[in-house]
């Protein structure tokens, strides 16, 4: 389901990625040099897979200390994040059209939490290494991070919980929040996003993790 509803083409969607300043068309000139784009050494948090935006959105307006870089692939769903924008400014925010495959083309050690929000689960076995939590991808972030390696993932799927949970912690981190079911938990200030509202309002439970490798 999340795939169809990411491929609903929006026929003008060039066009309006066109005329916005919150999208870098070229960000791996940026690399090494993200301070500079922000113009402050705030911490930087990115999304890897932003979908239409919400989250990232709340979490740039309500934390305006931090440089928030929004990372999406499909430029439809892009676009309908980016008409979100058009009544805001919001200095704090950058967003990226990008597969999260070539993220050390972007970034070298300038990022300090990376969100990975419902992510497509890829289910069959002979897919796993396109996971966003595989032993491939984990190995890409520690070039991405700054010092410690903080992930934060939420999702609605189980079998790719299971899976991120082991596969962060044989990659050496540590597990340090994990809820089975986030909007009955303690965990406060949580953003949700499009995909979550809709599930929750279903019933579903949604899984989360934070997980930090120290360096």
């Amino acid at each position: 389901m999340v795939i169809e509803l990411r491929l609903r083409n929006v026929k003008n969607k060039e066009e309006i990625l066109e005329n916005t300043s919150y999208l870098e068309r070229e960000p791996e000139s940026n690399i090494g040099k993200w301070e500079d784009v922000f113009g402050n050494k705030n911490d930087i948090h990115i999304e890897i897979g932003m979908g239409k935006g919400d989250f990232i959105i709340e979490m740039a307006l309500t934390h305006p200390d931090i440089n928030f870089i929004g990372i999406e692939k499909y430029s439809s769903v892009l676009a309908r994040a980016i008409e979100k924008l058009y009544d805001k400014e919001i200095p704090n925010l950058r967003l990226i059209r990008m597969d999260a495959n070539y993220i050390e083309k972007v970034f070298d050690k300038e990022v300090d939490i990376i969100y990975l929000n419902f992510s497509d689960p890829w289910p069959k076995k002979r897919h796993a290494k396109k996971r966003l939590t595989s032993d491939i991808f984990l190995e890409k972030y520690k070039n991405v991070f700054k010092k410690d390696n903080n992930i934060i993932m939420k999702t609605d799927n189980m079998n790719l919980f299971e899976y991120s949970l082991e596969s962060l912690s044989r990659n050496g981190y540590v597990l340090e929040k994990v809820s089975l079911d986030l909007h009955n938990s303690e965990i406060e200030n949580n953003a949700e996003t499009e995909y979550e509202k809709r599930f929750v309002a279903k019933g579903n439970k949604i899984y989360y993790v934070s997980a930090k490798k120290l360096v």
